[in-house]
């Protein structure tokens, strides 16, 4: 089945949604019909919306999905392998307080832990029922990459895209390619006051490993 191109507007980029940390990019809350549609093969791209002010419209990251399981799966799987995506959320290192593994299914129903969401968020994060992950991604945050005219298609400003970007696939991919960049590495960091002074010293470096 043909890879497909989701494009979305991404209104907050505080390190959680999409958490691109320890070797992997996520996609755990927000979003939620996004992450039920989404197979294993397909593109996903968020670009800055209109709160970003000049930078609107620009590249915040892209990651091809590489794995798609769960929300419960997902809980134990950062368990075993990825400890550091389950926000520790009295940690003074962002990276930890960030974490996008933010419900504890260890009961039924499944908790919420202390993180970036509050309860009035749960439902729409659980209407989402999978999560999204990458070992394939470019993370650009707070220096987003603006897109040539013959892409500006695919931004939007509410909702997202999916079946009307099939034809910009193949050129959005192009263009990625025509950065000569290396996947699975951070070129920003999030657009989150609390990651200003944050250089990559605690948690992952900012040249994170490839899965």
């Amino acid at each position: 089945m043909r890879p497909r191109l989701f494009s979305y507007c991404v209104t907050h980029d505080l390190g959680s949604a999409p958490n691109p940390f320890w070797g992997v990019c996520s996609l755990a809350i927000c979003k939620p019909r996004i992450r039920n549609a989404a197979r294993l093969g397909d593109w996903l791209v968020g670009t800055a919306s209109k709160s970003f002010g000049e930078r609107a419209g620009s590249v915040i990251y892209a990651m091809k999905v590489t794995r798609k399981m769960s929300l419960a799966s997902y809980d134990a799987y950062t368990r075993q392998h990825l400890p550091g995506k389950i926000p520790q959320w009295l940690s003074s290192d962002p990276v930890l307080r960030f974490g996008d593994s933010i419900y504890d299914f260890s009961s039924d129903p499944p908790t919420q832990r202390d993180s970036v969401h509050g309860k009035d968020r749960q439902d729409d994060d659980l209407i989402g029922r999978f999560a999204l992950l990458s070992e394939h991604f470019f993370y650009f945050g707070d220096e987003p990459r603006v897109l040539p005219s013959d892409l500006q298609a695919i931004v939007v400003q509410r909702g997202h895209r999916s079946t009307a970007n099939a034809p910009y696939l193949e050129p959005f991919l192009d263009w990625l390619k025509s950065l000569s960049l290396e996947p699975c590495r951070l070129y920003g960091k999030p657009n989150n006051p609390e990651f200003e002074m944050w250089k990559g010293e605690s948690g992952p470096e900012v040249k994170t490993k490839c899965g």
